[in-house]
């Protein structure tokens, strides 16, 4: 009579051990800002073969897509990629930005039409400081390098195409605000 509850037992015991292995793993594959400079730190591209190189890059690019809005905007707010970044070609730099400003801008666009209009407006107004802060920050005769143009069209044809009538009214400042800093640039 025993020995049917103590196999059962021994089944759920073992259903669970596999349950928690597997739970275990898929958050350890979660990535996160940390794991995703780790990844930049230990693969580092220097001297390494196009292919390989090429294969990192493209790595990197599908975890930076995986993260969420505020945990991305968090490693580029802390510069964690910044030495992976320059130590790509411009054809690799343009190859990483192709594969990862889509995603980027749709998770703004989707974060700016989730936020309530107080909280967009504050938004708003923190970037236009600190535009006006880097207002003439470039001399006027600087050209726009082809990264920058990539980033700059990119983000109006998302915001154009992905965002709300109403956050386009409320975001209509910075984009003058923008295209101000840009007249003295070009």
């Amino acid at each position: 009579m025993r020995l049917p509850w103590l196999k059962l037992l021994g089944v759920l015991a073992v259903i669970w051990l596999i349950a928690g292995t597997v739970i275990f793993f898929a958050r350890s594959a979660k990535v996160t800002p940390e794991s995703l400079v780790a990844y930049a730190d230990t693969h580092p591209i220097d001297g390494k073969p196009a292919a390989e190189r090429a294969k990192v890059i493209e790595k990197l690019a599908g975890q930076m897509n995986e993260l969420a809005y505020e945990d991305r905007r968090g490693v580029r707010m802390s510069k964690g990629l910044d030495g992976f970044f320059k130590a790509l070609t411009p054809e690799e730099q343009t190859r990483f930005l192709d594969l990862t400003l889509p995603t980027g801008f749709k998770q703004m666009m989707d974060a700016l039409n989730k936020m309530t209009p107080e909280k967009r407006q504050q938004f708003v107004e923190k970037a236009l400081t600190d535009m006006k802060k880097h207002e003439g920050d470039r001399p006027p005769d600087a050209e726009l390098d082809g990264n920058a143009k990539k980033i700059i069209d990119q983000g109006f044809k998302t915001f154009y195409s992905d965002a709300s009538a109403d956050v386009k009214m409320d975001v209509a400042p910075l984009i003058e605000q923008l295209q101000k800093n840009l007249q003295g640039v070009r």
